[in-house]
């Protein structure tokens, strides 16, 4: 059923309690109940104000049920009302309200299951990779959940803003380009002149030919042209940033992926924003100085950090975590009331340091602010081995290999199909399979035969907004119809839950219900009515298997 039937049946809860028990206030709370056969949805309403009103939670049922029974509003809407258990009261709803879904889809198309603008700005955040080599599967297990979040906060009608944070500073691009120059130098990573703490992949190789060529690289915001003079180490950082972020540009061009922004952490230095955090932080009587460094009281902000943490080391250099704080402050400072950060599980300390410093400056930052989905990493498996390295990072599997592999609709739906903090094993052989068992085929192949299926209906296809959809009866049409209603619900569940991965589980269910319809009953029938019925059915369920796909940003073949 679709949302507003759950809320007109939410109202008649609410007025029979109301009648019964002057009572106006009172939340109800609707679920499916897992069994089926108990009905569409139940609620434990009554076992709530059992003991409140002093009575047998059966009885407050019964009075409710009786209440319900009599409304005559509830004619066209339930099927039947019936009480269970201890006290649970289950609502089965009328058949046409399970029909009557077909008539919304065809209304809506492309739009169904969308909710209307709220005006309301989030901020998502995700990849946010150094600068300092090939975009890695921990990237791409990012860039597929940040992008799914993204499309399903749009589809609940929140203004979305992608953002990529670039951490464009630190020893770590000091090492990159103390690599670059190495190689510059004919000095290969095997040697023992090579820095210990270099990036040792072929792209390293290729940044140094580049530069000695004197190239010319443009990425989103910045274009380098290299001096070729090897004795220029900020010349090298230089060139060898913006050739990587271009590099990772390509990536995710490749994933059919764009950013509203790229974030430059060293923005944060220059534009003065770091200093400004630490001279609020110290205003406000949160930091101490001890052994010539600068502490920030995390353990006195209930943030959940179990200890104080350094801000500025005694050598002058801030901790990671400091421009974090700035970076998120900016956040806020730019309207994102709500910001969703997706990280590595190896991040899982920052959460509570951040926080805290958030918490310190004293401007009305919520406690959760913002919130974080740790993933953890992906391993890559094929002919039944792990696939470690990758010959052009040198040390891991890249993201452009996984989509030069499988394509990007199997490396996108593979890679959120699991939940973010569960362990992922990226299976090769089964994303290349062309069998049931491969869920973005099965599900593919579900749209793709509906597509052949219409196509050979001819002119009759061009009039499914006309059919009778009171004669889909059969039991295995009521499963799939009550399954097309579902995609406004799961579209909120997700986003309550930051859980993109019930997308993709829903979507094999969705297809597995077509598929079995398709198996159980005819849709070339001599009866021109059930025919053209069951067109309407199909091509009901094509519409929402494709909006499905879209949400994850999976394609929607046509043809297989």
């Amino acid at each position: 059923m679709l949302p507003s039937h759950q809320n007109d049946l939410n109202e008649i809860i609410s007025q029979a309690i109301k009648h019964l028990f002057d009572l106006t206030d009172t939340k109800v709370h609707l679920e499916r109940p897992k069994n089926p056969e108990h009905g569409d949805l139940s609620t434990n309403i009554a076992m709530q104000l059992a003991k409140p009103l002093k009575r047998n939670p059966r009885e407050v049922a019964q009075d409710i049920v009786d209440t319900i029974r009599s409304n005559p509003s509830t004619t066209n809407l339930l099927d039947s009302v019936e009480i269970a258990g201890p006290g649970f009261i289950n609502f089965k709803f009328n058949i046409s309200v399970h029909q009557d879904i077909i008539h919304h889809i065809q209304t809506q198309r492309e739009t169904f299951g969308d909710f209307p603008k709220n005006n309301k700005k989030v901020m998502v955040e995700f990849v946010s990779a150094n600068p300092t080599g090939p975009l890695h599967v921990g990237h791409a297990r990012q860039a597929a959940l940040g992008d799914c979040i993204c499309r399903l906060l749009e589809a609940a009608g929140y203004n979305v803003h992608r953002e990529f944070y670039y951490n464009d500073a630190g020893n770590q691009i000091n090492n990159l380009a103390f690599s670059v120059q190495a190689r510059l130098k004919g000095i290969s990573p095997d040697d023992p002149e090579f820095p210990a703490d270099g990036y040792r992949g072929e792209y390293i190789k290729d940044i140094a030919t580049d530069y000695l060529n004197k190239k010319t690289v443009k990425a989103d915001d910045i274009e380098v042209t290299a001096s070729g003079d090897i004795e220029n180490i900020e010349d090298i950082r230089k060139f060898a940033v913006a050739y990587l972020r271009r590099e990772q540009d390509l990536d995710l061009l490749a994933f059919n992926l764009k950013f509203d922004k790229y974030y430059l952490e060293s923005s944060l230095y220059t534009d003065g924003k770091v200093d400004e955090v630490v001279n609020i932080l110290a205003k406000n009587g949160h930091t101490f100085e001890k052994d010539g460094a600068l502490w920030l009281r995390t353990t006195e902000l209930d943030t959940g950090d179990d200890k104080d943490r350094v801000m500025r080391k005694s050598d002058g250099s801030y901790t990671y975590f400091l421009p974090d704080v700035a970076y998120h402050k900016t956040k806020w400072d730019r309207g994102f009331q709500k910001a969703i950060d997706i990280q590595g599980s190896d991040h899982h300390g920052t959460v509570a340091r951040v926080r805290a410093g958030l918490q310190g400056l004293n401007l009305g930052i919520p406690k959760d602010y913002p919130n974080y989905i740790l993933h953890k990493m992906v391993r890559v498996m094929r002919n039944g081995e792990e696939v470690k390295i990758s010959k052009r990072a040198g040390s891991y599997v890249t993201m452009r290999d996984l989509i030069d592999w499988v394509g990007q609709d199997a490396t996108r739906f593979f890679l959120i199909q699991r939940k973010a903090d569960t362990e992922f094993t990226f299976d090769i052989d089964l994303a290349l399979s062309k069998k049931e068992e491969n869920p973005v085929f099965y599900i593919q192949y579900a749209h793709a035969r509906i597509c052949k299926l219409l196509r050979d209906s001819g002119e009759l296809a061009q009039q499914v907004d006309q059919a009778d959809i009171s004669l889909l009866t059969a039991s295995t049409e009521l499963n799939l119809l009550k399954r097309l209603s579902e995609l406004p619900d799961l579209i909120q569940l997700a986003i309550k839950e930051l859980s993109p991965h019930l997308v993709a589980f829903w979507l094999t269910d969705l297809a597995r219900d077509f598929h079995s319809w398709y198996s159980a009953e005819k849709v070339f029938v001599d009866d021109i009515s059930l025919k053209l019925a069951r067109l309407a059915l199909a091509d009901a369920t094509k519409q929402v298997l494709s909006n499905g796909l879209d949400l994850l940003g999976v394609s929607a073949p046509t043809d297989m």
